[in-house]
């Protein structure tokens, strides 16, 4: 990691917006997507203190990684657990002994630490045209988009309100639009009676062992499945996130990182954690900050709530997982739609990708799913195959883009 220069300062007034960012993409991950891992403790069996270990686990680990990384780069690295690879447990682990299944988290974790201190990730990622990149994360962010306006037909109350609120915020004071929004939005909710916390009881989480045991079928159907779900379905798209936005910061210590965290968190129940795509553009984009060399704060605010999630377990998911449906995607879209509006300009301005990057957001939107892969690979590969063909080639390394952000990066792997 380079020190040579000194971190940028951030002022009180520089704090509301990126920790607003990092409370949104907070309550969208557990509010979202969460479910997935109650429903595969489950199908496994687990009884409420395995579960709330998973809870404490995933929770802890994705809050300190994720503080940590944001803090040594000096920029908004959100981790989050594996959403695909818990979609993939709901299924996997009704066949597998728990057990066997801890063992093949802790093989998939060790590959990831292998990968990152081998430098091909990076490597890999610095061949894909910005173009493409850019009308990847379009279309991976495309639903989220549709969705801000789709729970009008479900809600229209509550998402009008949303919507309305956000566009005249915008108008009025565009830096104010999203924190707007959250308060409003929760103000609504609480007024209306919909979100009970009556029957709340706070309690502190307690990590529970479990020894592992190793198999080759758990090796074969559980942990080489979730190394590449995981790998294709949010470290790759994640790392776009972070490029598309400008930021420098080397694949490789975030692969060391979060693997090496989910390897100690694996015999306590944690699944997989990585860098965070959908919900790390809350944090990335302007929405954050106009500057980008303040949005490494919402990267600590979701840290510091991640870890207070996982200290009571079980009680805070709960909460965000209270909130409706509708208020949750609207909110998630709506704090996405500069994202989603750079991300199209970007993908359009240089005229020898257009169509590849045009392809690469139609076939990422359309979220294909083949041979248990997700959509974001797909999307990525048909955009590189329609790049080569229509240009002869891919195009050579792309040089390390600068961030705007002026503090130290995590360099390891960035060539100069």
């Amino acid at each position: 990691m380079s020190s040579s220069s000194a971190p940028p300062s951030v002022q009180l007034r520089d704090l509301a917006h990126p920790i607003v960012a990092g409370l949104i993409s907070v309550i969208v991950n557990y509010g979202g997507t969460f479910i997935l891992v109650f429903q595969a403790a489950r199908v496994a069996g687990l009884d409420p203190q395995l579960t709330a270990s998973w809870v404490w686990s995933v929770s802890i680990g994705v809050g300190i990684t994720g503080l940590m990384l944001s803090w040594m780069a000096r920029e908004p690295i959100i981790t989050a657990w594996s959403t695909p690879a818990a979609a993939f447990l709901v299924t996997a682990l009704a066949t597998t002994p728990y057990a066997e299944a801890v063992g093949a988290y802790m093989i998939s974790a060790a590959a990831f630490v292998v990968l990152g201190l081998s430098g091909c990730f990076e490597r890999l990622i610095r061949l894909i045209p910005p173009g493409v990149a850019a009308g990847l994360l379009a279309g991976i962010l495309l639903q989220f988009g549709i969705g801000a306006f789709g729970g009008v037909s479900v809600d229209p109350l509550l998402a009008g309100l949303l919507v309305v609120a956000y566009v005249v915020l915008k108008r009025v004071s565009a830096r104010y639009a999203v924190v707007g929004i959250l308060v409003l939005g929760l103000a609504f909710l609480l007024l209306q009676g919909r979100v009970d916390l009556s029957g709340l009881q706070w309690q502190l989480a307690a990590p529970v062992f479990t020894m592992p045991a190793f198999s080759l079928n758990a090796l074969l159907s559980v942990a080489l499945p979730l190394f590449l779900i995981t790998l294709t379905g949010q470290y790759m798209p994640g790392m776009l996130v972070l490029r598309n936005d400008g930021f420098r910061t080397s694949a490789n210590p975030i692969l060391t990182i979060t693997g090496l965290g989910s390897l100690l968190m694996a015999p306590f129940g944690s699944h997989a954690f990585n860098i965070a795509a959908i919900t790390a553009a809350i944090c990335t984009g302007r929405e954050a900050h106009e500057e980008a060399s303040k949005r490494w704060v919402a990267g600590i605010a979701a840290g510091i709530s991640y870890i207070l999630v996982g200290v009571f377990g079980v009680t805070l998911a709960a909460v965000f997982m209270a909130f409706p449906a509708t208020f949750i995607t609207t909110l998630a879209g709506l704090a996405l739609l500069g994202t989603i509006g750079g991300s199209l300009a970007s993908a359009m301005a240089d005229p020898k990708s257009r169509e590849a990057a045009l392809i690469t957001f139609l076939a990422a939107a359309a979220n294909i799913k083949l041979l248990g892969i997700g959509g974001a690979f797909w999307g990525l590969l048909i955009g590189l195959v329609a790049y080569a063909v229509l240009n002869g080639s891919l195009p050579h390394r792309q040089p390390a883009r600068v961030s705007p952000a002026s503090g130290p990066a995590i360099s390891k792997g960035v060539a100069s």
